[in-house]
């Protein structure tokens, strides 16, 4: 629906997305809240540690390095074929353009958007009816600040885009994707995101045995890591576990990808199979197998596991890191009307065109709209369950819903405005 400047609107997550969506936003005269639980590209930094498997020239915009050059003239871009780590990433480009002058004034750090809904209307109220975009978006706000914490407000806006994304929401080990027997009680001593094994948290897993269960991208990258701290630390010990079965003895628990435009991400894939076929590297792989129950003792730092299917039995491990994937938290708009994908719980629109991605051409916008008016969901939260997201597609999302706010189906920011070398 189009939405006329200045009109406020409210972007939550100030990740690479909600960054880009509220410069672009800013530079089009709209008035912009940017709301982030914690700071600014949290969960950036969380994997920050690692090498990103695109480089810089998929991850940034025209916008942002023309507003990055306006704020300082001496400021350089990284190169654009450079494969920065999420740190060198968040610290060279995303926090310099979350203090830039176009988006430090509307940015809210520590500031969680506990639910959106609408001024006098309930959920139930006007199905169907673009009267119920008449009102504007009510937001409870949470301060998560040191002093404040629990401190709540509320805020309006004419237009709410979630951007929130998918990393502090991650699945559960046990079998159908559901709780193992004691996951609930023992999550809290799971790891569930990238621990940093061979910086920041060596010492948690040095000498150590652990649990590893997934087959993804996050799960090669963990694994790696873990057989070189072993390589280091003949103590460190590591079994590894996937759902999905495969052939033991020439294992390729990692699907590689089917061409070489993601390099890096074709090495780690590559090496973590390699580690699959090799005990060498302390590393035990098991297939077919799933955690059918997790308990976590503390008076002996280690958890007691019940694992289930081809290698059923009964062990003990010092740790466990749950890389099985993430999904979206659809809570905060429960108020509001968005129909989500039954399967992948991406929102229906654009659930229709992930198997098309990869096919070339440019973003149908209408892929981001939701009966609800004038709310909108990008990033890879829009992406569901799907873990195929990359920045570069949510910077296409960017500027395709802009397209839909601004009525002008030939507006694009990025080609009018000149990039840098």
């Amino acid at each position: 629906m189009a939405i006329e400047t200045p009109a406020r609107i409210a972007i939550l997550g100030a990740g690479p997305i909600g960054l880009e969506a509220a410069l672009y936003a800013r530079y089009l005269g709209y008035d912009v809240d940017l709301y982030e639980r914690g700071s600014v590209a949290d969960h950036v930094r969380r994997w920050g540690h690692l090498r990103m498997f695109t480089p810089f020239g998929m991850n940034h915009s025209p916008l942002g390095l023309a507003a990055l050059k306006a704020q300082d003239d001496d400021w350089q871009p990284p190169a654009f074929d450079a494969q920065l780590t999420g740190r060198e990433y968040a610290e060279r480009y995303l926090l310099p353009l979350a203090n830039s002058d176009l988006l430090v004034d509307g940015l809210h750090q520590q500031t969680r958007v506990v639910s959106v809904g609408r001024t006098g209307l309930l959920k139930a109220d006007l199905h169907g009816d673009l009267a119920r975009g008449d009102g504007d978006f009510r937001l409870l706000l949470e301060s998560t600040a040191e002093g404040e914490h629990g401190r709540e407000r509320f805020a309006s806006a004419d237009v709410v885009i979630d951007t929130t994304g998918t990393y502090g929401c991650g699945n559960w080990l046990g079998a159908g994707g559901i709780p193992a027997v004691g996951e609930r009680a023992a999550a809290a001593h799971i790891e569930y995101g990238l621990p940093d094994v061979l910086g920041h948290d060596r010492d948690h897993f040095h000498g150590r045995s652990t649990l590893l269960v997934g087959d993804g991208d996050s799960a090669a990258a963990s694994v790696a890591a873990l057989a070189a701290l072993a390589g280091q630390s003949p103590d460190t010990w590591v079994t590894w576990v996937t759902r999905r079965e495969c052939n033991e003895q020439l294992p390729q628990p990692v699907e590689p990808p089917l061409d070489n435009v993601l390099p890096e991400r074709q090495r780690v894939a590559a090496l973590a199979n390699r580690l699959a076929a090799d005990d060498a590297n302390h590393v035990t792989f098991y297939s077919g197998t799933c955690v059918e129950a997790v308990a976590w003792h503390a008076d002996r730092d280690r958890f007691a596991v019940r694992l289930a299917g081809k290698h059923a039995g009964e062990f003990e491990f010092d740790r466990v890191i749950a890389n099985v994937g993430y999904r979206p938290d659809h809570s905060l708009h429960r108020e509001l009307h968005v129909a989500l994908c039954a399967a992948c719980e991406a929102p229906a629109g654009m659930a229709k065109i992930l198997a098309d991605l990869g096919a070339g051409g440019t973003l149908d916008p209408r892929a981001l709209l939701n009966p609800e008016p004038d709310f909108y969901i990008l990033g890879a939260k829009s992406f569901g369950r799907d873990s195929r997201f990359t920045i570069a597609t949510g910077l296409e999302q960017v500027r395709a819903l802009f397209t839909i706010l601004g009525d002008r189906a030939d507006l694009d920011l990025y080609a009018t405005m000149p990039g840098l070398v």
